[in-house]
């Protein structure tokens, strides 16, 4: 296990069609893995926000309703359950800490303030 941010930035940069998003844990960690090194990113949350797209939903597509009292952890689980394969990684800064998901269906972006990077290599 390496406890770095850099791992993940390298291998983001280098491959950023292969790292996807796999799943939330009840203790705020995201899992990202990357299919072309095979590499399992553990991104450990002090929070997670869920920002709405800036573009209104349309009225009849429930899915793309706002967050409302939903929060952040348990909206990205339920986005990760409904559309996994539009999640990507899109922004992230080792030396801010923080991280940027966004979900292609839902429009969703969900920013997260990661306290520990760990890469687990398989």
């Amino acid at each position: 296990m390496i406890r770095s941010g850099a791992f993940l930035q390298q291998c983001w940069s280098v491959h950023p069609l292969c790292v996807t998003v796999k799943r939330v844990t009840e203790g705020n960690t995201v899992v990202l893995r990357c299919s072309s090194c095979r590499s399992a990113h553990h991104l450990q949350c002090a929070a997670i926000v869920a920002k709405p797209s800036a573009v209104p939903s349309q009225p009849e597509d429930p899915e793309r309703s706002g967050p409302g009292d939903v929060t952040g952890p348990s909206q990205l689980a339920a986005c990760i359950e409904a559309h996994a394969p539009a999640l990507s990684l899109r922004e992230m800064d080792v030396f801010e800490d923080y991280a940027v998901l966004r979900c292609a269906d839902c429009r969703c972006h969900y920013a997260l303030a990661v306290a520990v990077f760990e890469t687990r290599q398989k």
